[in-house]
């Protein structure tokens, strides 16, 4: 991290009664691209404090009056998120390292001071306070929003939330069902975290990852020599999740022979390896997800109507995006600091017209696509925050390219995904645009519109030399 990089709030406070040294420090510090005070004695230190956002105090263990040590009680007694600390002294010991460190000190440097080493201990101390800052205004802004991994305030995933929570209680079998990408295996492990199952495991496994002829033991393990290269015994996934949860992903993947097993399991919970002669009883909550219409395959015959049957004892449905309302809102703030925090990136936000064209797009990968947007646009940004041109082409041009029929061809006869009065123009209005190399004023001519108009359609502010 740069100088010009430091956080506004990166502020250090040395504490330290050698006065050459103190100035060492504080130059040192300085030239890092921190904003430093500095003092003499715990007394000072606690005037300051009082008056100004410190991230991190650098102290002397033995001061004038009273100790470093006593400075850090007071600082851990005052605040519920104190700055970082870091003790220095000439007289180390472990016994004093110990003691500092069992009090709160975040680390622990004897003189003479390396200063390399003091900018490293100060960058570690300070991103770890910057992180937990972070983390505390993030559940203070979610509240509620946040369960297991899940964000959302509209109604459905509130309503999805309070769902889980009472299946969670039961013992049967869930069947998880929603489109690609909107989160159904954190549904299953919100499931299996609200439960009373919560502390033995939770497995996962993809139907459709896993050709047919291995889907048996892999899920409930083969005896040694049961088949060509089934060196040893080996335990499937049912017998890892004893006790737990096992989570059938993409189940309307799986053969029909091995439905007619699963079914069995469903009724008395016992399996049997492969190449075994015996049985095993297990306890494992089953948990399947699918994106298929299940019901439209037992009418075609590729899913055993007794089985489906069977997985609806209990049946959570997970909402697309697109049905989420303004959770759009949310999960971008969301996905941005997330990606900030992975790539060390500072992007503030994103610009209304950007928020405006996200709002636009059906998003037909849900959430999944969401979050390689935001990651795709932060990676690419240069500016604080982001802009149309940061996005994918796909949600800049609307996603309607691929959707739209030909011209003189006939409508579907479903709406779905079909776009808005509104999409359209949005997209003929970029296409001018682009044509006229993103001259607003050649485009709105174009167009037979004032340039006001088009900043409104496009959701910007005019810049203050427009008429």
């Amino acid at each position: 991290m740069t100088a010009l990089q430091k956080d506004q709030q990166d502020s250090i406070l040395v504490v330290e009664d050698d006065t050459a040294l103190r100035e060492l420090l504080v130059d040192e510090l300085t030239d890092a691209g921190y904003r430093v005070q500095s003092c003499d004695t715990v007394q000072s230190a606690i005037k300051i404090l009082q008056q100004a956002s410190i991230r991190l105090i650098i102290s002397d263990l033995r001061l004038p009056g009273q100790s470093g040590l006593e400075l850090l009680s007071f600082i851990r007694q005052r605040d519920q998120a104190p700055p970082g600390f870091i003790m220095i002294t000439a007289f180390g010991t472990v016994e004093q390292a110990v003691d500092a460190l069992k009090q709160g000190a975040d680390d622990f440097l004897t003189k003479p001071i390396k200063l390399d080493h003091l900018r490293i201990s100060a960058e570690r101390v300070i991103q770890h306070r910057r992180l937990q800052d972070e983390l505390a205004q993030y559940k203070a802004i979610m509240g509620d929003h946040e369960f297991h991994g899940m964000l959302g305030r509209s109604p459905v995933m509130q309503s999805l939330f309070n769902s889980i929570r009472m299946v969670a209680r039961a013992e049967g079998p869930v069947l998880i069902t929603g489109e690609s990408g909107t989160g159904k295996e954190l549904v299953a492990r919100a499931l299996h975290q609200e439960s009373a199952r919560k502390k033995s495991p939770f497995v996962a496994v993809n139907c459709a990852g896993l050709p047919p002829e291995l889907l048996e033991s892999e899920l409930f393990g083969h005896t040694a020599n049961a088949f060509t290269g089934a060196g040893k015994t080996r335990a499937g996934l049912f017998a890892e999740a004893h006790n737990g949860s096992l989570l059938l992903d993409e189940i309307g993947e799986m053969p029909l022979e091995m439905q007619a097993k699963l079914l069995r399991i469903l009724q008395d919970g016992r399996i049997r390896p492969v190449g075994a002669d015996q049985e095993t009883q297990l306890n494992v909550r089953i948990l399947a997800a699918t994106n298929r219409n299940l019901e439209e395959d037992v009418r075609q015959g590729s899913f055993r109507e007794d089985l489906y049957f069977r997985l609806q004892t209990f049946t959570i449905e997970v909402p697309a995006l697109r049905q989420r309302g303004d959770d759009l809102d949310i999960l971008i703030a969301h996905f941005i600091r997330r990606v900030n925090l992975q790539q060390k990136r500072q992007i503030a936000g994103i610009s209304d017209a950007a928020l405006q064209q996200m709002r636009q797009y059906t998003f037909p990968g849900n959430v999944r696509e969401l979050s390689s947007a935001i990651e795709r646009a932060v990676t690419f940004c240069q500016g604080e925050q982001l802009r149309i041109e940061d996005l994918p082409e796909k949600i800049r041009s609307g996603g309607l390219t691929a959707r739209l029929p030909e011209t003189g061809s006939e409508l579907s006869a479903t709406t779905e995904n079909w776009p808005t009065l509104a999409q359209l123009e949005l997209q003929h209005i970029q296409q001018t645009l682009k044509k006229f190399d993103g001259n607003k004023r050649q485009a709105a001519a174009a167009l037979g519109i004032g340039r006001r108009t088009l900043y409104r359609k496009l959701g910007e502010e005019p810049g203050h030399s427009e008429s």
